[in-house]
């Protein structure tokens, strides 16, 4: 499967603003977006205004960014949240942040999506006593996700349990600090998911 596997804080560059794409690392001074301020690639004069295509376009990237999804899995995300009752920008964010990947970022388990979506991806974590290495895979209320009895050994392991109560947890899932086993509650709200995104933005860049 295709992977951006370039600089990822050339993409904050390019957004020109924090996307936490490596995690606490982004909030240190060592972030690049501290030090330039300009996008990547060559610099003009006089910058083109953006366009409200460009500003659609814009936040769409960014919401692809966040989550590292690709061009055709975001589509098709997309198109199950218009399939859904309610809001579709709503509905998109909701079946984002159940991906696996994210909810497992959101447990604590990882310092970053792209570090979540390899530890899922390595076989290291359970839903429901199964192993689940699809990234994409989207949970739901009910499922338990927990780590696997051999991934235990694991240094990263160790981090987690020393760090745990340390990340707050969002509203919508639970983890037991003993064992490490992280629940979905329900689904999340809108006001329950931490977002700098637009979704109405990129409503209106799928509608034109």
């Amino acid at each position: 499967m295709a992977r951006y596997v370039g600089p990822v804080c050339r993409l904050c560059r390019r957004q020109d603003e924090k996307l936490m794409l490596k995690g606490e690392r982004c909030l240190t001074p060592k972030c690049p977006l501290e030090r330039r301020h300009a996008p990547p690639g060559e610099q003009h004069r006089h910058p083109r205004r953006s366009s409200e295509y460009g500003i659609r376009l814009k936040e769409k990237q960014k919401a692809r960014r966040i989550y590292g999804v690709l061009e055709r899995q975001f589509r098709r995300h997309f198109a199950e949240a218009g399939r859904r009752p309610g809001p579709t920008g709503e509905n998109l964010l909701k079946i984002l942040e159940m991906r696996l990947d994210s909810a497992v970022y959101r447990l604590g388990f990882a310092d970053s999506r792209s570090q979540a979506r390899q530890l899922v991806r390595h076989g290291h974590l359970t839903v429901n006593g199964r192993k689940v290495n699809i990234p994409s895979y989207l949970v739901k209320p009910g499922d338990a996700i927990a780590w696997r009895e051999k991934s235990k050994q694991l240094v990263h392991y160790d981090k987690v349990a020393q760090e745990v109560g340390s990340r707050s947890i969002p509203s919508w899932m639970s983890l037991d600090p003993e064992t490490l086993i992280g629940r979905v509650l329900t689904e999340p709200s809108r006001n329950e998911i931490e977002s700098i995104i637009d979704e109405h933005l990129i409503v209106e860049y799928y509608s034109r």
